[in-house]
């Protein structure tokens, strides 16, 4: 080789020395940046110039042309990336459960500084004390009073549950529309990686990161799988459906429910349409659900992954009552698994079962005295305390439809428990307090347990925070297992100061190497034309 030759050689030296050091630097200032990826330069040696060929020699006679930089690559595990962004989706999944379970467990603890549990038993010391006397104005004033204090309070409760479904359900407006964004960017990247390097001389490592991040913030909301093509195209299928195509994002729709404004997630693409009743095309949901809510929760079947389906499946598909605790199948089937609908329904049967067991016994005393008008109105109906307000033709009474009788509080003494002979009626209200005593209830079809009316609050109290604590400590183990992945990635992708010194080192010497060996051809240039100028 020539010495002008050899020049070139030194000067290859030079050229990928100092794009080392560059890469090197760049990983140096990024070290504490959120979602970046080591890069890793890589190099090669140019093509050899071969002299001579002789099939007896053992190699050809050639010469090397320098170094050559191939180039920067991210060091990345696949392998890690798919188990952190699997146990960050399932560490979501629970940590929403259990925050939403915080959220129930302070209201049902204070609701406006006054528990709940406390209305109930003021409820049950009223009945007491009337037992006791009567025909005491003021124990009967009281047992009206503290009815409707427990009803009011009640429908506070029941109010609250139902405004943290509202909360929830907005989430999943936001939470779609950041979902449908994170495509959308997918996408765009996609095409700018592919714009760079299909020229195939740099990579688009910077982009690349972005994608990553992206897809890390993704895998929280839902399970996700996704595949890189060999152009760098990255192609996501979300819940097992196909979402970000190569130039393309199939984007998620929200139905909205006319009658509780709960939304609901599907994919646009596999909707169908039948007609209703009355022969108009409408929306069929039941293929193009992102979630079916019917579905069992379990970590074998990767059902409890992703801080959306956490979302839908505590807000649940309706304002539940205690009708949906009457049938076992479909208490199992729809509303077991969703936090919120079940705490709802058990809630509301509470209520249900004492304010029907005071109208009942009630009724049965004033129908006890056929003859008189103990116990009834001006138009001889035996009196209610609790009345139902029906505009849907709901059957039963539910939170949303009871109302206390405004003629007994404006005059409690109208409940007289005065018997037509003139004695008190100790019977009447000795079946009150043996209403709510007696351990005939469950708080569900599943258990078998009975309780009474008093312990029923108790043990509804109880599930939440036993429900809580599981939630809890499997939140708690999830955030170890994800801290592990995300250590061990970390290992991997992220960047060492030490390290990167190091390299800046070498990178170095071997950029001063490149320039002395640059200096001895250049002294050896100088002295050959120096001599043969003589």
């Amino acid at each position: 080789m020539s010495l002008f030759g050899s020049l070139y050689v030194g000067t290859s030296g030079l050229q990928t020395s100092q794009n080392a050091l560059n890469t090197t630097a760049h990983n140096m200032s990024n070290v504490d940046t959120v979602g970046y990826t080591r890069q890793q330069i890589q190099l090669g040696t140019r093509s050899y110039n071969i002299l001579s060929v002789n099939a007896s020699a053992i190699s050809y006679q050639q010469t090397g042309l320098g170094v050559l930089y191939s180039q920067t690559k991210q060091v990345r595990d696949q392998f890690l990336d798919k188990i952190y962004r699997k146990e960050s989706g399932r560490s979501a999944f629970y940590e929403t459960n259990t925050q939403v379970i915080e959220e129930m467990e302070d209201l049902f603890g204070e609701f406006q500084g006054v528990e709940f549990s406390e209305a109930l038993e003021n409820l049950w010391t009223a009945i007491e004390e009337l037992d006791k006397d009567p025909l005491k104005l003021t124990n009967q004033n009281l047992f009206v009073t503290r009815s409707a204090e427990f009803l009011q309070r009640a429908g506070l409760i029941y109010q609250g549950l139902c405004d943290q479904q509202d909360n929830l359900n907005i989430q999943v407006k936001n939470n779609i529309n950041t979902i449908n964004n994170y495509g959308q960017q997918l996408v765009d990247i996609n095409k700018q990686i592919l714009k760079i390097e299909s020229g195939n001389i740099e990579k688009a490592n910077d982009l690349r990161d972005r994608r990553n991040q992206i897809l890390d913030e993704l895998s929280k909301m839902g399970n996700m799988s996704y595949e890189e093509d060999m152009y760098g195209i990255v192609t996501v299928k979300f819940e097992g459906v196909d979402f970000v195509r190569s130039d393309s994002v199939n984007k998620l729709e929200l139905y909205e429910d006319k009658s509780t404004g709960f939304y609901t997630p599907y994919w646009s693409q596999l909707a169908t349409y039948k007609p209703n009743a009355y022969g108009e095309m409408t929306l069929d949901l039941e293929a193009a659900r992102l979630y079916d809510p019917t579905q069992i929760i379990s970590s074998d079947l990767n059902t409890d992954i992703g801080s959306m389906r956490a979302i839908l499946l505590a807000r649940g598909e309706k304002r539940a009552t205690y009708h949906d605790v009457q049938d076992a199948d479909h208490y199992n089937t729809n509303i077991s698994q969703s936090l919120l609908m079940n705490i709802q329904a058990e809630f509301d049967q509470l209520v249900n079962k004492i304010t029907t067991i005071i109208n009942d016994v009630l009724k049965e005393a004033a129908l006890s005295e056929p003859d008189s008008d103990y116990m009834k109105d001006e138009n001889g109906n035996p009196y209610k305390l609790f009345e139902v307000i029906s505009p849907d033709g709901a059957v039963g009474f539910t939170i949303g439809n009871i109302v206390i009788n405004e003629a007994l509080v404006a005059d409690p003494a109208k409940l007289s428990f005065r018997l037509a002979d003139g004695k008190e009626d100790k019977e009447t209200t000795g079946k009150l307090i043996k209403a709510f005593s007696e351990e005939t209830h469950t708080l569900n079809p599943n258990l078998k347990t009975t309780t009474n009316l008093m312990k029923y609050y108790s043990s509804l109290i109880s599930q939440i925070s036993n429900t809580g604590e599981a939630n809890k400590a499997i939140a708690a183990a999830q955030v170890n297992t994800v801290n592990e992945a995300f250590s061990a990635r970390e290992q991997i992708v992220g960047v060492s100061s030490d390290e990167e010194m190091e390299f800046m080192i070498k990178f170095q010497n071997a950029y001063n190497a490149s320039s002395r060996y640059i200096n001895v051809i250049n002294e050896m240039m100088e002295h050959i034309l120096n001599t043969l100028g003589r």
